[in-house]
C-alpha cells in the first residue's frame, strides 16, 4: 500500500513511499477500530512504522500519543526521528529523568517519549500539577513489551501500563518481537483476536540461519574472552571476504574496544582485505572523531558501538557502517534494541557479563534474541547468519531457545509486595475488594490464567496477595481498619523512593535508633559510619560480589571496625561509599564504582528523607552532608561548599585548598578571595553571590543567667534569627548533652523557650543546636554554662 494513499496528510512523517506486507496487515486494525493492538513479528520486520501508524491516527483525532521506549538512549533517538512530525506541525517531547522536565511543554505536546520507569514516575506523581499531563494521553505505544519478561524492568512497565489504564484508559498498542504467548499479552490489555497479530518468520525480510557454536573452555576467564573473539571472527571472516559485514555483540563498553583492537591485528595477520585508508575523505572525516583509538580503528574498517561514546562519534558509525565503510563492527546490547542497523552476520560473542549489582550473570534471553535478529540486510544479502558463541554445556540450552523462542512472562511476583504497597500508597487501592480488582489488571493474572500450575492461580493466588497485605501490615507499612487499607508513613516513604520493603525496614529501624541516641543524651553515638553501613546493607546490594583480586582493597579501606552483618559483597559496597567520599577509591574497586556509588546516592537521598520523618533533624543533616560527600569526593570540614549552588567537587576542591571550608567563608573572601582560588572573576561573581543566598544563623541568648541558686526555677528564651536566605531548619536544645526541646522551623526568626533550674550539679551547660535537613551545612552550636550556686 503506498503510505500518500493511505495517509495523505501524514506522508512525509514516513521515510518509505510504501507499507510492506506486514505492515498493510495491521493497517485496518490500527486505522479503522478503537480496540486495543497488539502486534508479534520479527525483529527489522518494520514494527517501528506500526507505532508511527498508531501516533499518526491519534493525531488526527486531535489526541496525545506516549511513546514508551525500552532505553533511555532510544527516547533520544526518537526525538531526532521525529523531527518529520515537527515539520508537520506537532510538538514532540521527551521525558527522562537527566533532563529537566518543562510541564509546560508536557501539557502542550503532541507526542511524549518516554521509558518505563519514568512513565512509573510521572503516573505515580500525576495528582501533582507537575505531571498531570500523564492523565491527558490517548494512546499508548509500548516498544518491545517483551520487556515484561526482564528481570530488571518487566515489573515496572507492567504495573505502569496497568495504572495509566485505571487513569486515563488511553488506546494501548504493543509492539513485540516475536514470543510464542502473544495471546496472554492480548488478554491482559483486552485486544481482541481481531486486533492481535503474530507475523511469523516469513514476514522477516531477510531469512535467518542461526545456531550455536562452542569454543574450549579454560581456566584464565581473560584468555576465554579471546578464544571466543577468534571463534567470532572465523565466522565472520567468510562474509568479510565476500563484502558482508558483520556486526558482533560482546559484554562491556570496554571489551567492545579491547576487542576492536585486537580484531585489527588478527584480521592483518589473516590478510583480510579491509579499511578505506585510501578515501581521502572518509580519512578527513575520521579525523574529527573525539575518541582517539575509534579514529585509528575506522580506518582500518574495525568499529566499536557503546553508550559511552560522544553522540557524534556514535552518529558517524552508524552512517559508516551502513555505507559499508565499517566492515566489523563490535557493539555491546544497547545496539540490539536500538538503532536499526542490519549486517549480514551477526555474533554474540559474550552470553554471561559482569553486573556491578549482580556479579556474573547470564545475557537476557530477550536480549540474545534481540542481537541475533540483526542478522540480514534487507535489500543487500538473502540469507543473515547468525551464532551464539558458548561453551560446550551451555550449547543446548541456547539451541532451545533458538529453536523454540521464548515465552514472556511476568516479574510481578518477585515484587509483588513492593508493588502493592505502591498502589496503597498512591490511594488507588483503598479496601480489599480494590486489592483483587488491581491484580486482575495486570500481566501477572493474565498469565497466571493461561499457565495455573506454574503461577499458583485461583483461590491460591487471592491467598497469596491477601498473605502479602498481612505482611504489609504486621511490618508497618499499611494500616487496616476492618476493610479499609491505608499506607502509614513507613509505605509512603518506601513507595516515593521505590524502595525493597527490607530496605525501607532497615531504614526505619535506623530512625529509630537515632531517636533513641538522642534522647539518651548520647546524639554523637550514630555517625556517617553507621549511616554508610545501613546503605551498604540495604537489599538492593544483596547480590554485589567481592572478587579476589578486590578484598585486599575493601579491607585496605575498612579495617576490621565494620558491622557483622555485612557479607563480603556489602563490605565492598561500603568500601567504596566510604573511599569515595575522600576522592580516593582504590584502582580495584573502581570499575563497579560508578554504578554502585549512582544506586547508594539514591538510597541515601531516601534514608535522609526517613531521618527528615522518623528522627531528630541532625540525623538529616547528617545523611544530607555523608550524601553530598560521596557524591563530590570532598571532606568533611568541606563538605558544607557543596550547598553553594554552582560548587561540586572540582571548585570545593579549590576553595579549601585556600582555606575557604564554609558558605560564610566565601562570603567574606569576597570575588578578590575566592578568585585568588583558582576560579576566574566572573566565576568567582556567582559563587559568592550564591553563597549569600544561604542561610546566616545567629543566636541571641539575651539576659541568660550565669548562675543559678540550688532548687531555683526559672523560664528564659533564646532568639535563633536567619540573616540570610530561608531555609528549612531543625532546633534543638539540650542541657549536659540531654536534649530539653526540639522543632521544626523555617527560618526566619523564632524563639526557644529555656528552662533554667537549679539541679544536682556544680554546672549546666545549654546548648542551641540549629541543622538543615535538606541542605549539606554544617550544625551551628552555641552554648552557654550555669553554674549552680
Amino acid at each position: 500500500m503506498a503510505v500518500d494513499e493511505v495517509l495523505p496528510e501524514f506522508a512525509d512523517a514516513f521515510p518509505f513511499e510504501r507499507f510492506n506486507e506486514m505492515q498493510s496487515a495491521a493497517l485496518p486494525a490500527l486505522l479503522k477500530r478503537e480496540d486495543n493492538v497488539v502486534v508479534s513479528a520479527p525483529t527489522a520486520s518494520g514494527k517501528t512504522a506500526l507505532a508511527e501508524l498508531a501516533i499518526c491516527e491519534t493525531l488526527r483525532e486531535g489526541g496525545t500519543a506516549l511513546f514508551l521506549a525500552p532505553l533511555r538512549a532510544l527516547t533520544n533517538e526518537k526525538e531526532s526521528e521525529w523531527e518529520r512530525f515537527e515539520a508537520l506541525g506537532y510538538s514532540v517531547y521527551v521525558v527522562t529523568g537527566e533532563r529537566d522536565l518543562s510541564p509546560r511543554r508536557a501539557e502542550r505536546a503532541d507526542i511524549l517519549v518516554m521509558t518505563p520507569e519514568k512513565a512509573d514516575s510521572a503516573t505515580r506523581k500525576h495528582e501533582t500539577a507537575r505531571y498531570s499531563f500523564i492523565t491527558d494521553v490517548d494512546c499508548c505505544v509500548i516498544d518491545e513489551v517483551h520487556l515484561l519478561d526482564s528481570d530488571r524492568r518487566g515489573a515496572v512497565l507492567e504495573v505502569t501500563v496497568s495504572r495509566l489504564r485505571r487513569l486515563c484508559d488511553p488506546r494501548v498498542v504493543a509492539l513485540s518481537a516475536t514470543m510464542p504467548n502473544v495471546d496472554d499479552v492480548a488478554d491482559w490489555l483486552d485486544a481482541p483476536e481481531e486486533t492481535t497479530f503474530a507475523f511469523g518468520e516469513e514476514y522477516r525480510p531477510v531469512p535467518l540461519n542461526a545456531d550455536v557454536k562452542t569454543y574450549s573452555h579454560g581456566e584464565n576467564a581473560f584468555a576465554d574472552k579471546y578464544r571466543r573473539l577468534y571463534r567470532a571472527l572465523d565466522l565472520a571472516e567468510p562474509h568479510i571476504r565476500d563484502e558482508g559485514q558483520s556486526l558482533v555483540f560482546v559484554s562491556s563498553r570496554q571489551d567492545t574496544v579491547q576487542a576492536a583492537k585486537k580484531a585489527r591485528d588478527e584480521l592483518t595477520e589473516r590478510d583480510i582485505p579491509m579499511g578505506a585508508r585510501g578515501d581521502y575523505d572518509f580519512h578527513n572525516d575520521a579525523a574529527d572523531l573525539s575518541n582517539d583509538t575509534l579514529r585509528q580503528s575506522v580506518l582500518d574498517g574495525v568499529g566499536f558501538h557503546h553508550a559511552g561514546l560522544a553522540r557524534e562519534d556514535k552518529n558517524r558509525v552508524e552512517q559508516w557502517f551502513k555505507e559499508g565503510k565499517i566492515q566489523l563492527l563490535f557493539s555491546t546490547s544497547t545496539l540490539a534494541w536500538g538503532v536499526n542497523l542490519p549486517a549480514r552476520c551477526v555474533v554474540i560473542r559474550d552470553t554471561k557479563l559482569h553486573d556491578p549489582l549482580e556479579g556474573e550473570v547470564d545475557m537476557s534471553p530477550l536480549d540474545v534474541l534481540q542481537m541475533l535478529g540483526r542478522a540480514g540486510r534487507p535489500g543487500y544479502d538473502d540469507l543473515g547468519y547468525a551464532w551464539v558463541v558458548c561453551d560446550r554445556s551451555e550449547a543446548d540450552k541456547y539451541r532451545r531457545l533458538l529453536r523454540d523462542g521464548k515465552e514472556i512472562e511476568s516479574r510481578l511476583a518477585g515484587e509483588l509486595d513492593a508493588h502493592l504497597n505502591a498502589e496503597i500508597a498512591l490511594g488507588t487501592i483503598r479496601d480489599i475488594d480494590d486489592v483483587m480488582s488491581w491484580l486482575e489488571t495486570t500481566f501477572y493474572y493474565a498469565r497466571a490464567k493461561s499457565a495455573p500450575d506454574a503461577y499458583d492461580a485461583g483461590s491460591a493466588l487471592r491467598e497469596r496477595v491477601s498473605n502479602e497485605l498481612s505482611r504489609l501490615v504486621a511490618d508497618g507499612f499499611v494500616e487496616r481498619d476492618g476493610l479499609r487499607v491505608e499506607a502509614t508513613r513507613l509505605g509512603q516513604l518506601a513507595s516515593k523512593f521505590y524502595l525493597r520493603l527490607d530496605t525501607a525496614r532497615r531504614f526505619a529501624d535506623l530512625a529509630e535508633r537515632c531517636g533513641a541516641a538522642a534522647s539518651e543524651g548520647d546524639a554523637d553515638r550514630i555517625g556517617a559510619d553507621a549511616l554508610l553501613a545501613t546503605v551498604a546493607g540495604a537489599t538492593e546490594f544483596d547480590s554485589v560480589s567481592a572478587r579476589s583480586d578486590e578484598q585486599d582493597a575493601v579491607d585496605a579501606v575498612l579495617g576490621s571496625a565494620v558491622s557483622d552483618d555485612l557479607d563480603a559483597g556489602q563490605r565492598k559496597v561500603l568500601a567504596i561509599l566510604r573511599s569515595g567520599m575522600t576522592g580516593t577509591t582504590p584502582t580495584e574497586l573502581k570499575s563497579d564504582a560508578w554504578v554502585i556509588r549512582q544506586n547508594a546516592l539514591r538510597l541515601l537521598a531516601a534514608l535522609r528523607e526517613f531521618l527528615d520523618n522518623l528522627a531528630p533533624g541532625r540525623y538529616a543533616n547528617l545523611a544530607c552532608r555523608v550524601e553530598a560527600r560521596v557524591e563530590h569526593g570532598v571532606s568533611d570540614d568541606a563538605v558544607g561548599l557543596t550547598a553553594i549552588d554552582g560548587v561540586g567537587s572540582g571548585r570545593a576542591g579549590k576553595l579549601a585548598a585556600a582555606g575557604l571550608s564554609s558558605p560564610g567563608d566565601v562570603v567574606r573572601a569576597g570575588v578578590s578571595g575566592v578568585a585568588s582560588a583558582g576560579l576566574s572573576e566572573g566565576v568567582a561573581e556567582q559563587v559568592v553571590a550564591n553563597a549569600r543566598d544561604l542561610p546566616v544563623v545567629v543566636v541571641d541568648w539575651g539576659d541568660f543567667p550565669e548562675a543559678v541558686a540550688a532548687g531555683d526555677h526559672d523560664m528564659r528564651e533564646v532568639t535563633v534569627a536567619n540573616n540570610g536566605g530561608g531555609a528549612r531548619a531543625g532546633l534543638r536544645v539540650t542541657v549536659n548533652g540531654r536534649e530539653m526541646t526540639a522543632k521544626p522551623a523555617y527560618l526566619g526568626q523564632t524563639t526557644l523557650p529555656v528552662a533554667v533550674f537549679g539541679a544536682d550539679a556544680d554546672e549546666l551547660t545549654f546548648t542551641v543546636e540549629v541543622t538543615f535537613p535538606d541542605r549539606p551545612l554544617d550544625p551551628v552550636r552555641s552554648s552557654r554554662t550555669v553554674t549552680i550556686d
